[in-house]
């Protein structure tokens, strides 16, 4: 489900989904508002948000892994993202 809480940043358009179609405006097309399974940019779109929130928190990215990610307290804090799902 963390696909599902992805921003988009550029217009997505999808056909209206089968059992969804309204019979008015068959031809019309859905403008999505956040991300979705299957899209291309859904696993991209996640670790962005993901990143900008642990980067609020004061978690540095690491030069050497862009999904590794360290925050220096009193503890030092080691993130590491995996996302699995490739297209």
């Amino acid at each position: 489900t963390a696909f599902l809480h992805g921003d988009l940043k550029d217009d997505v358009y999808m056909l209206q989904p089968p059992g969804f179609i309204d019979p008015l405006f068959s031809s019309h097309v859905c403008k999505l508002q956040k991300s979705l399974y299957g899209l291309k940019h859904a696993p991209r779109t996640w670790f962005e948000k993901l990143f900008r929130a642990l980067h609020d928190l004061g978690f540095h990215q690491s030069s050497s892994d862009a999904s590794l990610l360290v925050l220096h307290n009193l503890q030092q804090v080691i993130v590491l993202v995996y996302v699995d799902d490739m297209l």
